[in-house]
């Protein structure tokens, strides 16, 4: 027990020192298991481990939806997703903030990244509602706050790296998260509409547009449509796996970008240097995880934990309370995926312990995952918007995201308290 809370210690030591998240599990997991083990068997863990996270074939869905979601970015269809939900609901009050937040939910289902969505939505949607004179605030906050969606609405990059992590199906994980995914989505459009019900001069109504100009713009989103119906309704279905989805839906998204862009070789190029760098970054951190692991399991904190639940007599849903603080602790501090990495290995065995379902932890470790993304002082979607936007200060955006972050905490609660949202399509897949 002492040295895995020497391990958390200076992990978190070196991560605040500025130390990349990777370097700073990985450093702490081989030197930690040196005290174990001694030198030479340590540094013999390092390739292996490599190797392995590497070859690991479920894995190979990250860079494809990745790519996906790159390809679908620079072929214009984000912008036209905006356009289509500012022609339904633009006209009332806090309209195109509501239409931010449907656009965001609808870039999701073909992204699965959150850094994406917000980056791609903070370009699109803050010059609109600027130019239609809405509050700072509120702008900034629904950008930050509908790019959190990436990662609860499949596929979803974090719900893969959790499946792995905990040996559970990610084709059912992300099936999961679809009724929590519009369930976030519903509770961020009542947060804008009661904002603005409060408030009317935070978010004046746009123009109205005929249903003519409506049916035509949700024509030009067909495209999104399709390539989320043929990759979560194959996977739903029992068609084809996730791996397979993530290969057809990248397949699709190419078609769909060539078919707008022409062969466009410095574009592809471009598309293709994005999704290699950001799937290195994401592997190497992976594999800085995997090293940490090793020097937890060999510690046995898991085990150790069990033993003082059962000691303790904690009830399980205390258990579940006590995690969701040391969550909320950590998301100031840490960014989503360093928090999954770090804390899953620890957790999951007392949740299979406790007899709780993997795939219902998992949809709430992601919706507490997605809170820290909002949240001071370190809030990942609020420092990409305050890069994008100079001019925005960041107590600018964190006031912004405040009624976002209630909404959050209100879903977390139902999501808690009724195991059957999250778990009800799973249970009908095929």
């Amino acid at each position: 027990m002492t040295t895995a809370l020497i391990a958390f210690a200076v992990m978190l030591a070196l991560a605040f020192l500025g130390l990349p998240i990777a370097f700073a599990l990985g450093i702490v997991g081989v030197v930690g298991f040196m005290t174990y083990t001694g030198v030479e068997p340590a540094l013999y863990m390092i390739g292996p481990t490599i190797y392995d996270s590497f070859n690991n074939y479920p894995l190979s869905v990250i860079p494809l939806f990745i790519l996906m979601g790159n390809l679908v970015s620079a072929s214009g269809l984000s912008r036209e997703l905006f356009r289509a939900a500012n022609a339904f609901i633009g006209h009332f009050r806090g309209g195109l903030a509501g239409a931010t937040i449907l656009a965001c939910g609808g870039f999701s289902a073909i992204s699965g990244s959150s850094v994406a969505t917000t980056a791609t939505m903070s370009q699109i949607a803050l010059p609109e509602m600027r130019a239609y004179n809405y509050s700072r605030r509120l702008a900034a906050g629904s950008v930050a706050a509908g790019g959190t969606l990436g990662i609860m609405i499949p596929p979803s990059i974090i719900l893969v790296i959790y499946g792995i992590m905990t040996e559970t199906e990610i084709g059912r994980l992300f099936i999961a998260g679809i009724l929590p995914g519009l369930l976030a989505l519903s509770l961020y459009l009542v947060a804008v509409f009661a904002v603005t019900a409060a408030r009317p001069e935070l978010g004046p109504a746009g123009p109205r547009h005929a249903w003519r100009d409506r049916l035509r713009a949700l024509g030009q989103v067909w495209a999104v449509a399709v390539l989320f119906a043929i990759v979560i309704g194959g996977i739903y279905g029992g068609v084809f796996t996730p791996t397979e989805a993530a290969g057809i839906g990248a397949c699709g998204a190419m078609y769909f970008f060539l078919r707008r862009s022409g062969f466009d070789l410095r574009g592809l190029a471009r598309i293709a240097t994005d999704t290699v760098v950001t799937s290195a970054m994401l592997f190497i951190i992976i594999v800085g995880a995997e090293l940490f692991s090793n020097l937890i399991s060999m510690s046995g904190l898991p085990n150790m934990l069990i033993d003082g639940i059962q000691a303790a007599g904690l009830a399980p849903y205390t258990v579940i309370l006590l995690m969701l603080v040391i969550y909320f602790v950590m998301g100031m501090f840490l960014d989503s995926l360093g928090m999954i990495l770090l804390t899953v290995p620890v957790f999951y065995p007392v949740i299979s312990f406790l007899g709780f379902d993997l795939i219902w932890f998992g949809i709430i470790v992601v919706t507490v995952t997605e809170i820290s993304l909002i949240t001071p002082p370190i809030g990942m979607n609020i420092f990409i918007m305050r890069s994008m936007n100079r001019d925005l200060p960041l107590g600018t955006i964190y006031t912004g995201v405040l009624p976002f972050v209630a909404a959050d905490v209100v879903r977390l609660a139902i999501l808690t308290a009724f195991p059957v949202i999250a778990l009800l399509l799973p249970s009908m897949m095929g």
